[in-house]
């Protein structure tokens, strides 16, 4: 589903390379080049004020930036947003909004460490507007869906086949013959990864509500929390869970499945929407 297409703002394209090549040498001791994984420190300024510096693969940097912000709650829609422009010389990201961000020193004065790889962080109270988050009603997931998005998944080339060391993220809807991953993003931090979706989301104006989001890393309080504010009312992912993030997924009525690879998962929460 798609949303009313909003004012696109100004956007640079600065993807880094993804993998360099390196010397190492095997337990033979013969020479093997390897790939391993970039990592770049990226600085969100917002309006000339530094927010925060986010460790990256470099991926999809302004879809980074904007997520960021979406899943911070410190813009309600992508009309706020003026330009994002990103400079790899300074590593750093300039966001500008068209009035500003509302409430912005109460909501940055609040600062929580999150389980998120790398040490994430979100702003303002971790439980803020849980309540307000409203999860589609009329939706379900088949067992037939579930399986076709991990196969799907599993097949598809990524960076962590050829480096290792990042997390990936999938968007992904119900399809007559199963599943469609609709977007696929790896970071060297699944917290990264899900905002860059979110970003992608926004620009692209899609609705969250038939949607699946699917994760590498561990379904914790955030994970949940971000997957919630997207509208999205599934959550897989092939690592375990935390309890907090249980807490908020009973709380929110989202259905999380953990533990998925191959034919096997654990349907934690939102059993009535599962149909086996």
């Amino acid at each position: 589903m798609n949303l009313p297409t909003a004012r696109r703002p100004v956007l640079s394209s600065a993807s880094r390379p993804l993998t360099v090549t390196i010397p190492a040498v095997n337990e033979l001791g013969e020479a093997v080049p390897t790939a391993i994984a970039g990592e770049h420190p990226l600085t969100l300024y917002v309006d000339k004020r530094e927010i925060v510096t986010l460790m990256t693969l470099g991926a999809a940097p302004e879809a980074l930036a904007i997520g960021w912000l979406r899943n911070q709650r410190l813009v309600k829609s992508l009309d706020e947003i003026a330009s994002v422009q990103v400079d790899w010389e300074v590593e750093a990201v300039s966001i500008t909004t068209r009035n500003g961000l509302q409430d912005a020193d109460e909501r940055l004065g609040t600062r929580t460490v999150t389980t998120g790889c790398g040490q994430g962080t979100v702003f303002g109270g971790l439980m803020d507007e849980i309540d307000s988050i409203r999860l589609p009603a009329q939706r379900s997931l088949s067992q037939a869906t579930l399986y076709a998005l991990m196969d799907a998944v599993r097949h598809h080339e990524s960076i962590y086949k050829q480096a290792g060391a990042v997390h990936g993220c999938a968007l992904a809807h119900a399809t007559p013959e199963g599943s469609e991953v609709l977007m696929f993003v790896e970071d060297v931090g699944r917290h990264n990864a899900v905002d860059a979706i979110a970003g992608h989301m926004w620009l692209d104006g899609l609705d969250g509500s038939d949607k699946i989001f699917y994760t590498t890393g561990r379904l914790t309080s955030e994970m949940v929390i971000k997957t919630a504010q997207m509208g999205i009312p599934f959550l897989v992912s092939r690592s375990g869970l935390t309890k907090m993030g249980w807490d908020i997924a009973q709380k929110l009525g989202l259905t999380m499945i953990g533990r998925a690879q191959g034919k096997h998962y654990l349907l934690f929460s939102g059993e009535e929407y599962f149909k086996r």
